[in-house]
């Protein structure tokens, strides 16, 4: 791994290649960071579909103190051989702690983020890891506003995305379409040099912000999206999206 250098504004930039960076598929192991929380209904299903997804991967639960029998199945799940890595917390911390968590316990060259709610599908990993095998990208973000399929839902919530999206463009610089997505496919000693200290939901535009300060190359690809509603159990609310401006300021403003 290449040491960090500091930049000419004091920041410390993440360790990097110019030019085209190849990995050789055959060389590929995927971390898949799946934080837990309260997902009793969906752990096993999910963990059928990254299963399926034919890729050599490091499999990473964490239990995000969990009370409804989750923390229990994911044991079972361990001891079944479906999960290399099980961590839990002794207490709620928050989503974007449970993903340093599990991020802490990755050894892939190329790591994922998977919700354990079943609105991403691992079927769309390979489009994600293309341009990181191919050599032409250090993190790749799912889209899901560049035409894949996706369940018709909330109109607010898409406007709040986009608004979001619109901020953090402007603070980074970069012209992405959907920050908050949670697929982002980051080469594994990037994505483990990262400082990163958001708990909840400010993971997404702090990791986006650390990805912008590092000047990692940066691609998009198009997803599909099944979104759930709040009686199917969806957790962020508009109390994050304000939030999320809060934190689009902090982690753009600080190094």
């Amino acid at each position: 791994m290449n040491s960090l250098t500091p930049s000419s504004t004091g920041a410390v930039a993440a360790p990097r290649i110019r030019g085209r960076t190849p990995l050789a598929a055959a060389d590929l192991v995927l971390s898949v960071l799946i934080p837990v929380y309260n997902e009793r209904n969906t752990i096993d299903r999910i963990l059928d579909e990254v299963h399926a997804v034919p890729v050599r991967k490091q499999v990473i639960c964490v239990d995000d103190h969990s009370t409804d029998g989750t923390r229990e199945r994911l044991e079972q799940l361990k001891q079944a051989g479906r999960i290399d890595v099980l961590e839990c917390h002794a207490v709620n911390r928050g989503k974007g702690a449970a993903i340093r968590t599990a991020m802490a316990a990755s050894t892939g060259n190329v790591v994922i983020v998977q919700d354990a709610d079943l609105e991403y599908d691992p079927a769309d990993w390979p489009g994600l890891l293309e341009p990181i095998i191919d050599g032409r990208a250090d993190a790749v973000f799912g889209s899901r506003f560049l035409g894949g399929p996706h369940r018709v839902l909330y109109f607010w919530h898409s406007v709040g995305n986009t608004v979001l999206t619109t901020f953090s463009n402007m603070l980074t610089n970069l012209n992405l379409t959907d920050m908050e997505t949670c697929y982002k496919a980051i080469r594994g000693d990037l994505a483990r040099s990262l400082h990163l200290t958001s708990d909840r939901f400010g993971f997404e535009p702090e990791v986006t912000a650390r990805l912008a300060q590092s000047k990692a190359r940066i691609y998009e690809v198009p997803i599909s999206y099944s979104g759930r509603t709040y009686a199917e159990g969806k957790k962020i609310g508009w109390r994050d999206g304000v939030a999320a401006i809060g934190h689009i300021l902090r982690y753009n403003l600080s190094r």
